[in-house]
């Protein structure tokens, strides 16, 4: 009993030896005292519950970079030093975010000495941040530095200009403040150009060239050249945005002999895009080889402001679309208010059937009439439902521009189609429907508003057969036995 008892005795002491050997590396301290102050520390006599910082200004010094920031009239935020740009909005939010609601978890050292200082890295901060903010309509400014991480738990060691004592904060805190200049900036070099703030865009790529307008006080996009045809509007909002998913990859000094140098002289593309407020953007990207191997590059200019930035390769494609691409791909252009009169070609030799408005002006669908091959009151939700079908019929794809034979694709003057016609008789829009596309029972060749000839769907799209298929029906006889003396 007395040797197992000796033995758990020296067992405790070299367990209790060897504590030591486990403590980990790095700078740790006893926790003094929880705490839980704000980083960016209110006026005296004043709580975080009085009102809350609005942020005006920051200053950070992280990563050998000292980056300002400046918040505008408007609420948005950009750099003014070491450049002018503006800032990237997910590194601002978060760095706010933290500065207003982050606390200090732990008070580390009440008077930290010289050497205290040292080992929590905050002789020499690893960042410092100055932020200047209105509180309760006063100015107030706080710095604080930020040092070394604690390797126990992760946090870091702060501590506020004019109060000497040490925290520790969540490790959070370094990642949103530890920042340098690239990490603060936006890196939407391609974007801020919506569809709808833009009066036209001029493309010259490597394989098109095209030119975009947009019809003034309307969602409507028109192609100029090479060819005058609607345009897509969602294509075009499409293109717009793709090209802002392209964010730069680094940002090198721009001077004359860097763009010479990356054929930014000579671009692979060049764009301009319009403003509605009469000033232009204008973009240019090239291509050069670097260590063998290929980089992209893009300038953009506006005004008299100008970006150099890296982006990736994809950047390059964005805008080099094919223009059947940017066409509006409705088989028929009219406007439903429009249409005052319809003829209904069934094919194979049957009569046509003809709709007219018979009300004064715009009385709307209520009003149709089938005027031929018979007569009577059309039914309302069927001509409505056509209409919407013939203005919705989209082209899957595009063939042969003015074919000198239609009739090698079914179209001729008997085929099964509408003609839409105006008050004055105009013809609006006429749909011809051709043969089968060859392997593909659900498609057909089609004649639309356009020159070409294009491959639609038929799927869902009933157009009628007599003029029955349009009238309301004749009200049912009342048996005889019904009838009252």
């Amino acid at each position: 009993m007395s040797t197992s008892r000796g033995g758990l005795v020296a067992l405790l002491v070299l367990g209790t030896a060897a504590l030591p050997a486990c403590k980990e590396s790095g700078p740790r301290e006893p926790r003094q005292g929880a705490v839980a102050e704000q980083l960016f520390a209110p006026p005296p006599g004043t709580t975080s519950k009085d009102a809350a910082p609005v942020f005006t200004r920051i200053t950070v010094r992280a990563q050998g970079d000292t980056t300002e920031l400046e918040r505008g009239p408007e609420g948005s935020w950009r750099i003014v030093a070491p450049v002018q740009a503006r800032a990237e909005p997910a590194a601002v939010e978060a760095l706010l975010e933290t500065l207003e609601r982050s606390k200090s978890s732990t008070l580390v050292a009440e008077a930290p000495t010289d050497a205290d200082l040292k080992k929590y890295g905050l002789d020499s901060p690893v960042f410092t941040v100055t932020a200047q903010a209105q509180v309760s309509g006063s100015p107030h400014t706080v710095t604080l530095h930020g040092g070394v991480e604690n390797t126990f738990d992760g946090s870091v060691y702060v501590r506020r200009e004019g109060d000497p004592k040490v925290y520790a904060a969540q490790g959070s805190v370094r990642w949103s403040l530890d920042k340098d200049t690239f990490a603060l900036r936006s890196k939407e070099l391609l974007g801020e150009l919506e569809a709808t703030a833009l009066s036209g865009v001029e493309v010259r790529a490597r394989t098109h060239t095209y030119v975009l307008e947009h019809e003034k006080g309307t969602s409507r996009w028109r192609l100029t050249k090479p060819i005058s045809e609607r345009a897509d509007e969602a294509r075009v909002s499409a293109l717009l945005k793709a090209l802002k998913e392209h964010r730069a990859l680094s940002f090198p000094k721009d001077t004359p002999e860097t763009r010479k140098r990356l054929g930014l002289e000579t671009p692979l593309v060049d764009a301009r895009f319009t403003r509605t407020s009469g000033d232009t953007v204008r973009i240019r990207m090239a291509q050069v080889m670097e260590d063998g191997a290929p980089r992209f590059h893009a300038l953009r200019e506006q005004g008299f402001v100008a970006t150099l930035a890296e982006v990736p390769e994809g950047a390059l494609d964005v805008l080099d679309v094919d223009v059947l691409e940017l066409k509006d791909k409705h088989v028929l252009s009219f406007r439903r208010e429009d249409v005052r009169r319809v003829v209904f070609h069934p094919g194979g030799g049957a009569p046509a059937i003809i709709l007219v408005n018979a009300s004064e002006g715009d009385g709307g669908t209520e009003s149709w009439q089938v005027e031929s091959p018979a007569k009577g009151k059309a039914q309302h939700f069927r001509v409505v439902s056509l209409l919407r079908a013939l203005g919705a019929i989209k082209a899957t794809s595009f063939g042969e521009a003015k074919p000198r034979s239609w009739a090698k694709y079914g179209i001729d003057d008997a085929s099964r189609g509408a003609v839409l016609l105006g008050a004055q008789g105009q013809e609006l829009a006429r749909l011809w429907l051709g043969a089968e596309v060859p392997e593909s029972s659900e498609l057909r060749y089609a004649r639309g508003s356009g020159p070409e000839v294009m491959e639609v769907s038929v799927e869902g799209l009933a157009l009628p057969q007599r003029a029955e298929d349009l009238m309301d029906a004749a009200p049912a006889t009342e048996p005889a036995n019904a009838r009252g003396p």
